[in-house]
């Protein structure tokens, strides 16, 4: 499956922005599918996931209760709505399908990544 994408800016503090990730060739509905950030300096890190079919997510400490994925099957598109964001929210978000993940003590840890999506930059100003 490829994978597109879009929905990034700059923002102020408390702002939100929603990512798109549009997906092509298969139905995303039948991946998982993870966003992933790097921030600059910083390793990538995994924040949000979702699984298959009944759809349901897991989200790493530093965006839990800001961040919510969702799916909508019929545009073959997942979504990260990011609200309340923070300066340390700053970073390229990429969307990626993987075989596997699982939380552990608040890290989202993530198995064989199979498809990369372009990054899109989100820069949230203080």
């Amino acid at each position: 499956v490829q994978l597109q994408a879009s929905g990034g800016g700059s923002v102020q503090a408390g702002d939100s922005l929603r990512l798109s990730c549009v997906g092509s060739g298969r139905a995303l509905s039948d991946y998982r599918v993870g966003w992933s950030r790097q921030a600059p300096g910083k390793e990538r890190e995994f924040v949000a996931a979702i699984r298959g079919g009944g759809g349901s997510t897991a989200y790493a400490d530093s965006v839990k209760g800001r961040f919510t994925m969702s799916r909508d099957r019929a545009k073959n598109t997942v979504f990260l709505q990011m609200n309340s964001l923070e300066s340390a929210d700053t970073g390229v978000y990429y969307c990626a399908t993987m075989t596997y993940f699982r939380l552990v003590s608040g890290t989202l840890w993530v198995d064989d990544v199979e498809s990369w999506g372009q990054g899109t930059q989100a820069t949230v100003s203080a």
